[in-house]
């Protein structure tokens, strides 16, 4: 069983790259309206230097996902690096098609909306196809900023190096994409921030908080609560990044068939949050 819904997330990890690489070639590159992250820079080194975009998606993107590999997981490196291969031949595959309209404000509005539902099925099934929020995990370990906080931040640079090149007009209407593909994302993924949290009830609370610990390095915090039918219960809380809410029901579906998961958004984190094992043994040391 668990064997056929992987293959099936193989299948529809297809259909988010086919629907993302579509908008980019048919819609969004056409109007020279670009994408945000490294994808983003991928696009404007293409653009300038002719170099093919597809090229450019891999070599930049790649090498990021395998510099966060502890951070990211076996499963989600692999899945994302296989989505981006797909990503990146179906964008040499959809360059042949042509241009679907040379209205800007169409493009932008059905351009942003196609890659975000692309990019946020892709994510659904646990991979991704910009490396940017590994650069901006392992940045958040770093320093006080969020992952959300650090994205935007990279993005605001991209899209003021864009209206540099390629005119203030571009570059807003690619800040526009931005937003519309992105609320896009949050509707497939579920919430809005880059930061959640869980809340699981279970019969196997200790077993559980120790798996969530080791594969995803999240300490999680264990209540006692019964309930009025099930009788004694654990509440595991735990707060999260976006793309490990996927990794997180995956370990809590394989250890307990029946427990029960509310995902939330958080809003700000305030006083000091151990945010994984690594943080910890950082701790002790000093």
């Amino acid at each position: 069983m668990q064997r056929t819904k992987n293959i099936i997330s193989y299948i529809v990890i297809i259909l988010g790259a086919a629907l993302a690489a579509f908008a980019l070639d048919t819609l969004l590159l056409p109007n020279t309206i670009l994408d945000g992250g490294i994808n983003g820079i991928s696009i404007i080194i293409s653009k300038l230097t002719g170099l093919s975009l597809s090229l450019l998606v891999l070599i930049l993107n790649i090498p990021v996902l395998l510099l966060g590999y502890k951070k990211i997981g076996k499963e989600f490196l692999i899945k994302s690096i296989y989505a981006m291969i797909i990503f990146a031949i179906l964008l040499k595959v959809f360059d042949i098609i042509n241009p679907i309209t040379d209205e800007m404000l169409l493009a932008t509005v059905f351009g942003g909306a196609l890659l975000g539902i692309g990019v946020g099925i892709v994510m659904k099934f646990g991979g991704c196809l910009d490396g940017t929020e590994t650069i901006s995990i392992i940045l958040s370990k770093k320093t006080n900023l969020s992952v959300g906080q650090i994205i935007l931040l990279f993005n605001l640079v991209i899209y003021s190096i864009a209206g540099y090149v390629f005119g203030v007009d571009r570059a807003l209407y690619s800040i526009l994409t931005y937003f519309i593909s992105y609320k896009l994302i949050d509707i497939i993924i579920i919430g809005f921030d880059q930061t959640k949290e869980a809340l699981i009830i279970t019969d196997r609370g200790e077993d559980l908080a120790k798996e969530i610990f080791e594969k995803l390095g999240r300490t999680t915090t264990t209540i006692k609560g019964e309930g009025l039918i099930s009788g004694k219960k654990n509440i595991i809380y735990c707060v999260l990044t976006r793309i490990e809410i996927y990794d997180l029901k995956k370990i809590v579906r394989d250890m307990d068939e029946t427990a029960f998961i509310t995902i939330s958004d958080v809003s700000e984190i305030i006083g000091k949050h151990i945010k994984s094992n690594k943080d910890i043994i950082e701790d002790r040391d000093e």
